[in-house]
């Protein structure tokens, strides 16, 4: 607990005492008690307005709330500065703040407050910052995209980005095969997928005629199940017996990623490529 005077009165329990006088008789003061009274009053709006004026000249910190979110604010603007983005994952930790836990409790509904001004002074503080901080889209793929940004800033253009290559951590070349895959491109919201084009990303053309031993257009429909599959659960470990719904019908998804997996020599080496993106692992003799 800390009284600063000229700097900010910041007091944050109501059992928060202070002695009174130079004698050493061991008088106190709830001051603690008083300044939560003031604060209760200030918000009933009965706190008379001279007094207001009085107090916010020793910088009365009005909320003790509202004090920790601008602290943790700041900590979220390096976070920014490193990053480019607010899109952090939820385990997230800045110079000690948890700003991925905290960013996640603001984007739930009611997150910012219930009272409407503070809420909106609040967003657009993180507006600010980062104008997606809170997307209309997964945050994941706001998080893959923003390092996909930074990368191909970096590369001043269009570039050939291929699985394996990160930034900061996040393989940016497996995700963007993901999302340049006519299965997944189509299942974007038209704002994702602007955004994409504006990076020079479009979706691939899908190949025509038929592979070895593997018909072109079966196969391309369990690539379209599997990028589907793995875009919603974040993982391409498919039960045996799992069927996947898409647009152009079902598709045993088990079923045909382990008759794949055992006619490996028989596929094209695009085919191959297409699976590695995406997540698949090859056994090894």
């Amino acid at each position: 607990m800390r009284i600063i005077y000229g700097k900010g009165l910041r007091v944050s329990t109501s059992d928060t005492t202070i002695e009174l006088g130079n004698d050493g008789d061991g008088s106190v003061y709830g001051l603690g008690t008083w300044v939560t009274e003031q604060r209760r009053a200030f918000r009933a709006g009965t706190l008379k307005p001279w007094r207001t004026d009085l107090l916010n000249e020793l910088g009365m910190v009005w909320s003790v709330a509202d004090a920790a979110f601008w602290k943790n604010l700041t900590a979220a603007r390096d976070y920014y500065t490193v990053h480019g983005s607010l899109a952090c994952p939820r385990n997230a930790v800045w110079d000690g703040v948890e700003v991925g836990e905290w960013l996640s409790n603001l984007r739930r509904p009611g997150g910012l407050g219930t009272d409407p001004v503070r809420a909106d002074e609040r967003r657009r503080a993180l507006e600010a910052i980062d104008p997606e901080w809170n997307p209309g889209w997964p945050v994941d793929w706001q998080r893959h995209y923003a390092a996909t940004l930074v990368l191909l800033s970096e590369e001043q253009g269009p570039a050939d980005v291929l699985p394996g290559v990160t930034v900061n951590g996040i393989d940016v070349g497996t995700w963007t095969t993901r999302q340049t895959d006519p299965g997944v491109w189509n299942t974007l919201l038209p704002e994702q997928r602007e955004r994409l084009t504006a990076l020079g990303l479009t979706p691939r053309t899908a190949p025509t005629g038929k592979g070895k031993g593997e018909g072109a257009g079966a196969f391309e429909r369990g690539i379209t199940a599997l990028t589907q599959y793995a875009a919603r659960e974040g993982r391409v470990v498919v039960p045996r017996t799992h069927i996947e719904e898409t647009p152009h019908g079902p598709v045993r998804l088990g079923t045909w990623i382990s008759n794949t997996r055992t006619r490996r020599n028989k596929l094209t080496d695009q085919q191959r490529e297409q699976l590695t993106a995406l997540g698949i692992e090859w056994a090894t003799s």
